[in-house]
């Protein structure tokens, strides 16, 4: 990478940190923002605050380290609107590709060990795909085929943290931060979104929050479409037939004559186009109270070609004339969330956060959004196969003679106090030098002899 082009990194990354500290508020945090999201971006392995203290301020750490913490642990600014303001700033670098097509919910998980950080608890780690010590943040994300943007990030508080009142205190839990489920702080940041004004989207969600009539309902009262994955045994019936049975959609999957599916490609992946067997069915979805006035719905089937059973289910409120591909297209766009968190929590750092109170941990994910939105508006200056973003900024330079705690002296200092006995000669013994042995062999004869013994 030339210089110029750093250079103009440079001057981007610093353009970018000047309108996050409009929202920031005291100017003295605007140096710590600055050396926060730099060490962010080019931080090398883990990025908690230590290493980033030395990648950004080498001849300082300690200093620079405490005044980091002191920023991102204890600073009284408010992440909402930092999230704003990215949200602000990224959106039209987003929308050059075409407008915002999906709000994503989801949420992702932090292996922890111990008890003490905020929120942790034995739960199901997605991570790790089994129950575990972890902590789980709920995010919605704006989404388009060419990328995705948290816009909100809440912890979940489980129950048991809601209740305990010392370690509330200790982990600095707000006052009136309550126990709510994961689909309840969902729906609080759609609703959230909604009135800020974001450009709207299709809801899309997993099963684990699809599943959840209450919130398929609730997002669809603020007249927002939806695509929501379910569990195979939601109960439904069938529109077409007033006295339809109820039965799970997977049985009603299994039931469906072989006219019913079709195969449909719906991207093109890195090394092949996408596609799978799918079918559609207009359904209500039949709870054991309440069926009455459900509206009608559309039920999406994945069954892809030599599985033994249909794999993935979802329930739409879109229109019923939309195309069977675009629906297709629009319920496969989870996959952006996937790509895009990873590259968060590899690239950024998104879990490397160390600190065990709820300040630190929302204000350290509201900065990796931050850095990552500069990372979505540098994509657009660099061609698809050219170097991370990142490495347009340059690491501030190491001075001479620095040297990282806890190294080893490079040039120790002798002390002849210790040298008390001249150095033992290399061919040291206490008896006489022993005559040279040959290293080789007696050559074996190559017949055997036959030999006789008698008596």
């Amino acid at each position: 990478m030339g210089l110029a082009t750093r250079a103009d990194g440079a001057d981007r990354f610093a353009a970018y940190v000047e309108g996050l500290t409009s929202v920031i508020g005291h100017a003295d945090r605007a140096v710590p923002l600055r050396d926060y999201c730099a060490g962010l971006l080019v931080t090398e392995g883990r990025k908690s605050v230590e290493p980033m203290a030395a990648a950004t301020a080498p001849s300082t750490v300690s200093a620079q380290h405490q005044k980091l913490l002191h920023f991102i642990g204890e600073g009284m600014w408010s992440d909402e609107r930092v999230l704003a303001k990215v949200r602000e700033m990224v959106m039209p670098r987003l929308e050059r590709h075409g407008p915002i097509e999906a709000w994503i919910i989801d949420d992702t998980a932090f292996p922890k060990q111990g008890t003490h950080s905020v929120g942790v608890h034995h739960q199901y780690c997605g991570q790790l795909g089994k129950q575990a010590n972890c902590q789980v943040v709920v995010t919605l994300s704006i989404a388009n085929h060419d990328a995705s943007l948290p816009i909100a990030y809440r912890l979940y508080l489980p129950q048991a943290w809601a209740k305990d009142a010392a370690r509330r205190k200790k982990a600095h839990v707000p006052k009136e931060i309550r126990f709510k489920t994961k689909p309840q702080i969902a729906l609080e940041q759609i609703r959230a979104a909604c009135a800020a004004s974001v450009a709207r989207g299709v809801v899309l969600m997993d099963a684990s929050y699809g599943s959840n009539t209450a919130l398929r309902t609730s997002v669809g009262a603020l007249a927002l479409r939806y695509v929501a994955a379910i569990v195979s045994t939601v109960k439904v019936r069938t529109a077409a037939a007033r006295d339809a049975s109820r039965l799970s959609v997977k049985a009603l999957a299994l039931g469906l004559p072989q006219q019913a599916w079709r195969t449909i490609t719906w991207r093109e992946g890195t090394a092949a186009s996408l596609r799978s067997r799918f079918a559609r069915v207009r359904v209500r979805i039949a709870p054991i109270r309440g069926a009455a006035g459900r509206a009608e719905e559309t039920l999406l089937i994945e069954w892809p070609q030599g599985e033994a059973a249909p794999t993935k289910y979802w329930l739409s409120n879109l229109d019923k004339n939309l195309s069977f591909r675009r629906l297709v297209d629009i319920a496969k766009m989870r996959w952006r969330i996937e790509r895009d968190y990873q590259d968060l929590k590899q690239e950024i750092g998104l879990g490397h956060y160390e600190g065990r109170g709820w300040p630190g941990l929302h204000h350290h994910g509201t900065l990796c959004i931050a850095a990552y939105g500069f990372l979505i508006c540098e994509r657009q200056t660099i061609p698809p196969s050219g170097p991370r973003p990142a490495r347009g900024l340059a690491k501030p330079a190491i001075p001479g003679g620095h040297q990282p705690r806890g190294a080893a002296d490079p040039a120790p200092a002798a002390r002849p106090q210790l040298d008390r006995n001249p150095p033992s000669p290399l061919d040291r013994r206490n008896r006489a030098k022993a005559a040279a042995l040959s290293i080789l062999r007696p050559q074996l004869p190559t017949k055997s002899t036959t030999q006789f013994m008698t008596q």
